[in-house]
């Protein structure tokens, strides 16, 4: 089946950030994600999942271990498990993005 924004199950996170189910299972979770313009998610870590978060639209700003790091359209960074982080939307416009998860990070989120 091919997946899009238009047709993939949808939730808001954040009270105003919104994210596409692209693929979810035990094994691998892909969602397209967009962040308005001065939003950020909390401190947290994942015991088990590996991420990597490619940039569509935008730039983030990702705070891995309390180290600033800034990612450009076109650019992705691994986040490996067990690291304490969150994503920021520090610029003027929309920021999209993929996250991929591996495993789902389903009941593996530790707010910090």
């Amino acid at each position: 089946m091919i997946k899009s924004k238009h047709n993939s199950e949808h939730y808001i996170w954040g009270n105003v950030c919104d994210s596409w189910v692209l693929k979810d299972s035990q094994n691998l979770s892909v969602k397209q994600e967009m962040m308005p313009a001065g939003t950020a998610e909390k401190l947290h870590f994942h015991e088990t999942a590996e991420q990597v978060f490619y940039i569509l639209e935008g730039e983030a700003v990702f705070y891995i271990n309390e180290k600033k790091n800034s990612v450009k359209k076109g650019e992705s960074i691994t986040i490996l498990p067990k690291s304490k982080h969150y994503i920021s939307n520090e610029c003027q416009n929309n920021l999209e993005f993929l996250v991929i998860s591996s495993p789902s990070t389903n009941n593996d989120r530790i707010e910090v």
